[in-house]
């Protein structure tokens, strides 16, 4: 059946729901029950021959006809507010924007500048789901988009590199003075505590940093997440590799062996259906905004010098 065709009542009953994520939620936006509601949706999926909304713990969650539905009904929702002079939000974003990204990133990047997205957009809900290991998938509908560590190779995705990004070897003072300076990687193995991923918890070979520094290099200290890490070599347990990101603002992380710079790229990933959503160009366009204005902090030109009282504690020699 031709969508023109169809109750437009139904529309923004679909429109409601995948918006909200919940049809219980939906309902209460609309002003009508919960059992009108999934009536009016189950028409609409009876009339499309399609089912448009899986059921999961949390809600529904968009079936691929139904991501191709909603880009089409809001479209239709926007031309109807327009003709009317209602609208939802600045800008007539709404809904919600689910974000994968690994925590490194989520913590110390795009936290402290997420802000500047919502008050462009401010009917946008933003979920930043993040966490130790694989960030939530797009080709499995876990996320609108995600920020990865390598371009995959396989799946309905698209994706473009988003920004490289530096890491290096850090320490606290402290350490440094009870340990003394290592002048070469080799000084590492004698005498030091190293701190990083537990072997058989990595998610991405990117994440193997020591083998490049060192073929012998081995994490005493291990845990499966950075900001675990960050925390442990910025209280003196050890040194260990972090992104400059992360370390550049911390005043309690000394550079070590600075000629010893690594490098590795996030990458930005949705779903091929839906990477035309306004939501979704809206936020890549932001995002690829964001990564530029914030080059120096992602691949600094060179090591942060030791802040003065961790130059004072660096007395080895």
């Amino acid at each position: 059946m031709p969508i023109s065709d169809a109750d437009w009542s139904d529309f923004q009953a679909f429109l409601a729901i995948a918006r909200s994520g919940q049809l219980a939620r939906a309902a209460r936006r609309l002003g009508v029950n919960p059992t009108t509601m999934g009536r009016r949706l189950r028409r609409l999926e009876a009339a499309l021959g399609t089912t448009l909304f899986e059921q999961t713990r949390t809600g529904q969650v968009l079936t691929e006809a139904g991501e191709a539905l909603l880009a089409a009904v809001e479209q239709m929702d926007r031309a109807a507010a327009g003709i009317t002079g209602s609208g939802e939000g600045e800008d007539g974003l709404t809904g919600t924007l689910r974000i994968g990204t690994p925590e490194g990133f989520a913590t110390d990047f795009l936290s402290p500048r997420l802000a500047q997205f919502q008050s462009r957009h401010p009917g946008l809900a933003i979920d930043l789901v993040s966490a130790p290991g694989e960030a939530l998938s797009p080709g499995r509908r876990e996320a609108d988009v995600a920020i990865v560590l390598a371009r995959p190779r396989k799946g309905p995705l698209v994706a473009h590199k988003l920004a490289d990004y530096a890491l290096g070897l850090y320490a606290s003072a402290d350490y440094l003075a009870a340990h003394g300076v290592p002048r070469a990687p080799a000084d590492l193995l004698e005498g030091h505590r190293l701190v990083g991923y537990i072997p058989d918890r990595l998610h991405a070979p990117e994440l193997r940093y020591l083998d490049e520094i060192h073929p012998a290099l081995k994490a005493s200290l291990r845990a499966p997440s950075i900001t675990a890490q960050h925390s442990l070599i910025a209280n003196g347990a050890g040194v260990g590799v972090l992104p400059a990101f992360m370390a550049h603002t911390d005043p309690r992380l000394v550079p070590v062996l600075s000629e010893v710079r690594l490098e590795r790229a996030f990458w930005f990933v949705t779903h091929e259906d839906i990477r035309r959503l306004p939501r979704i160009r809206a936020f890549r366009q932001w995002l690829d905004e964001t990564v530029r204005a914030g080059e120096e902090v992602l691949m600094p030109r060179g090591a942060r010098a030791a802040p003065e009282n961790a130059r004072k504690k660096e007395l080895p020699s």
